[in-house]
């Protein structure tokens, strides 16, 4: 009934407009409750996605530790061993540039330990790659790359010397041929301290580029190679470090790069170019 009726009294029209007024009430109470559901039918599903989100995360993150987990474990127990790769760590590069070849009697050899994250090793990389190459192709000398992880703590958590050491121990198994070109692409390609470094992808891209097999380059990227040679990398590293021979005198500490003639620490001036092959040419016999 219509409060303006003419025919209701001045009471009745007051009891028309508070019934009137409590059924808008009512109405509008049920419009709210309605869109309270709803909100919180909203916020449930998007707290439910939000939780499966960091679950997903969760278990991704714990499986990935746990493949990438490593024991404290001296190298001869290392089960995953790159088959290029000698009993102390070492990769030796043949003439033709691939890993594993058979070293050439009776010359030195020069043993080179060095971080693929290491600033001085990528100076001393770019000062006597010529030479290293030289010693290979003329048959002055042995050459034996030793790759080393000790500085993780400066890639942000990513553990970049740890990924790119293991991606050359990857290379040098399954593609021992463009081992050296993914060597010298790492350093020419090298990430400063302090960043993030390259994602394994890129990583993997660099080796396509030196020439790496698509399906080699595509377990770089997935992380198969460090969770395949992460323990050897870690036990080599620790054998390097552990080694009184390779001692840094001035530092009291093993450091990068560090490099040897016959096994034996030399601590020549690396950044003269003709003081590394007189060293060579002086331990010849």
């Amino acid at each position: 009934m219509s409060t303006n009726s003419p025919n209701l009294s001045k009471a009745q029209r007051r009891e028309a407009a508070r019934a009137q007024a409590l059924a808008l009430k009512k109405k509008q109470e049920a419009a709210d409750r309605r869109a309270r559901l709803i909100t919180m039918s909203v916020l449930g599903v998007v707290v439910v996605a939000l939780l499966a989100v960091v679950a997903f995360l969760f278990i991704r993150d714990h499986r990935e530790n746990a493949a990438n987990a490593v024991d404290d474990i001296a190298l001869s127990e290392v089960q995953n061993v790159p088959s290029a790769a000698r009993a102390d760590g070492g990769i030796p590069v043949a003439a033709d540039r691939s890993a594993g070849g058979a070293p050439t009697d009776g010359v030195p050899e020069v043993g080179i330990y060095f971080d693929y994250m290491c600033p001085i090793c990528g100076q001393f990389e770019d000062l006597n790659k010529d030479t290293l190459e030289g010693f290979l192709a003329d048959g002055t000398a042995n050459v034996v790359m030793f790759p080393v992880s000790i500085l993780d703590r400066v890639s942000q958590g990513t553990a970049y010397s740890t990924r790119a050491a293991s991606a050359a121990a990857w290379v040098a198994d399954q593609a021992p041929a463009n081992f050296l070109d993914f060597h010298e692409a790492l350093f020419a390609n090298e990430p400063e301290e302090q960043t993030a470094g390259h994602t394994d992808a890129e990583i993997a891209d660099l080796a396509r580029g030196a020439g790496v097999p698509d399906l080699v380059a595509d377990a770089i990227a997935s992380g198969e190679a460090r969770r395949t040679f992460g323990q050897w990398v870690f036990s080599a590293t620790n054998a390097a470090t552990a080694n009184s021979a390779l001692v840094n005198p001035q530092s009291g500490g093993f450091g990068t790069p560090t490099i040897t003639i016959d096994g034996e620490r030399w601590d020549g001036n690396w950044t003269d170019p003709t003081a590394l092959p007189q060293a060579v040419a002086d331990a010849t016999p």
